[in-house]
């Protein structure tokens, strides 16, 4: 589709067609589509870099794929909702394999959620009714619980990780005082020796403004005089949603200062670019060192050094803070996200003309540094595109059951993953875990589902027949009716490869779960084992049991199919706000079929 500074002549062997909605072209102008769409399906590209940083081969996850791009949103990513909807009718009749959407609805969060929401009726017609996999941003609203978006079941819904690699930008203190590590992207035109004097916000305070204030290095709260020629040591105290780093690197560059020394555990998690003047961020921890040279030397003096790439980081992956979070409001009988992956700090391609990306005197770069789930979809996205290859046959829902059930819940010490806070993540967490993508090529089993399955979903979720048939071309092909004894509670039995189930007070559920052989004809027996999360509520989890019947499932042939029970006990009363969760295991000497289970309390009727 031509558009301005955009042609024909610009598809080629990897872009086989563009569309757009809203700006009048698909040429991505602020950088975002680039990098996501790379990270999916980019070819491999040598020594690509950020100005030498995370330099490297770089790839997308399916670099032998083809990029169809659908613009449904402007440049400053807002989407509207029908052009969500029109893309998604464009690319099914293109014949697209799967889509990848790093975006979120907007103001869509609860019934008749499905109906408002275009993005997931668009994603059911693809997934549920035409074979095309869909994958989806989590949403950036963590670490606050109930913030998940993109949760239709029928979405591969996508979490943000951390990696092994940091960016570290320290900063050295004068007289030997050593060095105070920072994390951050900084290319700093300042002497690599400490010959800065050094101050904060508060000792640097204007006469008007609280010390609550210079402390945060808040606009209008420093006094020139003394700040002018300093570094500034800024620190996150106040709640006031409208400070972040760059209004405070402002404030203190706007006062004179040379250079600022954030502290605060939060922003340090995830490096950004945010133009020349010299910043870092250090975390509390940290900031004791930085603190106590401060006040007890006479004249302190400091410098920031430039970025350096530093690998083999431990521990990683952790759960990012800005990942969105389940339980979902709209569904808490499905656990959502389904699965994490990186999205702190990824290196992609970009669009080349970005002057806020290029620091001073260097030309604009072919790559970039970002963070957000919209970055951790196309993660998800190229490996669904690999497995696709490998696995033709399977459907958007096996092809999501092997991406889940094959995730990592270990991290590169061997312990369970955290989230950045240092507690054991938890399937509102995380989902299932963190992306394998080459234990998902072949999972062994899969927790298939079928359009039927999904039309009984919308019964159970709330809908009535007439309105799923409005929904779904298949219920109105298939005379589709709506079983009478529908409820929410149901939406528990639809065979996903996660499963959560609310229980009452001395209250027993049984779900059903069927498995597939996707594995070779042959003798495939497993066993079940059961465990449960080590940051479970003690008091709660004694109050609960989990059984599964059988506890073992023989397969003789591939496309052989077994079901198999799960049942829930409480022995006690639960509180609504209290959560178990854990893990159902099906494990033989070739494959391990994992799945995370949530108990959620509910009251009794």
């Amino acid at each position: 589709m031509a558009g301005d500074d955009f042609n024909i002549t610009a598809c080629n062997g990897k872009i086989i067609g563009a569309r757009h909605y809203v700006t009048g072209t698909a040429r991505d102008r602020s950088g975002h589509g680039t990098h996501v769409a790379s990270t999916a399906a980019g070819a491999a590209v040598e020594k690509a870099s950020y100005y030498g940083l995370a330099s490297g081969s770089c790839r997308g996850g399916s670099e032998r794929a083809r990029i169809a791009v659908y613009k449904a949103c402007d440049d400053s990513l807002f989407c509207k909702g029908s052009h969500m909807l029109s893309a998604f009718d464009d690319a099914i009749r293109d014949g697209v394999h799967i889509i990848s959407v790093s975006s979120v609805p907007y103001k869509v969060r609860r019934s008749p959620y499905f109906l408002m929401d275009p993005g997931a009726i668009g994603a059911f017609h693809a997934a549920v009714e035409r074979g095309i996999t869909v994958v989806g941003g989590a949403g950036n609203s963590g670490p606050k619980s109930a913030t998940i978006f993109n949760d239709a079941p029928w979405i591969i819904t996508v979490g943000a990780s951390t990696i092994d690699r940091v960016f570290q930008a320290d900063v050295t203190l004068g007289g030997g005082a050593g060095v105070v590590k920072g994390e951050w992207l900084t290319f700093p035109n300042l002497d690599r020796s400490p010959i800065y004097p050094l101050t904060d916000g508060r000792t640097a305070k204007d006469g008007n403004a609280s010390y609550l204030a210079a402390s945060d290095c808040q606009q209008d709260s420093l006094k020139r005089e003394k700040t002018e020629g300093k570094i500034v040591i800024c620190e996150v105290k106040g709640k006031d949603p409208t400070i972040n780093l760059l209004t405070q690197a402002n404030e203190v560059q706007g006062k004179g200062g040379l250079g600022m020394i954030l502290v605060d555990d939060v922003t340090r998690m995830v490096a950004e670019y945010s133009g020349d003047f010299p910043v870092t961020v250090v975390s509390s921890r940290e900031a004791v060192k930085l603190k106590s040279y401060l006040n007890t030397t006479r004249e302190p003096l400091a410098t920031i050094l430039p970025t350096v790439t530093v690998g083999n980081y431990r521990p990683a992956p952790q759960v990012s803070y800005f990942s969105s979070r389940g339980p979902s409001v709209n569904l808490p009988n499905v656990i959502k996200p389904d699965v994490m992956a990186p999205g702190v700090s990824i290196l992609a391609a970009w669009i080349g003309d970005d002057s806020e990306s290029t620091p001073k005197g260097r030309k604009p770069p072919s790559f970039n540094i970002i963070s957000g789930t919209s970055v951790s979809c196309p993660h998800v996205a190229g490996a669904v595109a690999a497995i696709r290859a490998a696995q033709p046959s399977f459907s958007p829902f096996a092809i999501k059951s092997a991406i889940m059930t094959t995730a990592f819940v270990t991290n590169n010490v061997g312990s369970q993953i955290t989230t950045d806070a240092g507690e054991e993540a938890t399937p509102y967490d995380l989902g299932a875990g963190e992306l394998n993508p080459t234990g998902s090529l072949n999972p062994g089993l899969v927790y298939e589902a079928t359009t039927r399955d999904y039309l009984l979903f919308l019964c159970y979720y709330g809908y009535d027949t007439s309105t799923v048939r409005l929904i779904s071309r298949a219920a109105r092909s298939l005379n589709f009716s709506c079983p009478l004894n529908s409820n929410p509670d149901l939406v528990s039995n639809l065979n996903y490869p996660s499963m959560a189930v609310r229980l009452a007070p001395n209250q027993t559920r049984t779900i059903t779960r069927g498995l597939t052989n996707v594995a070779s004809d042959g003798n495939w027996s497993y066993t079940a084992t059961i465990r449960f999360g080590g940051g479970n509520d003690q008091g709660l989890r004694s109050e609960v049991g989990v059984q599964v019947s059988p506890e073992k499932l023989c397969f003789a042939n591939k496309g052989e199919r077994h079901l198999f029970n799960v049942t829930f006990t409480s022995t006690g009363p639960i509180d609504v706000d209290r959560v178990v969760f854990g893990w159902i295991t099906w494990t033989n000497p070739r494959f391990k079929v994992r799945s995370p289970f949530v108990i959620v309390g509910s009251i009794a009727e």
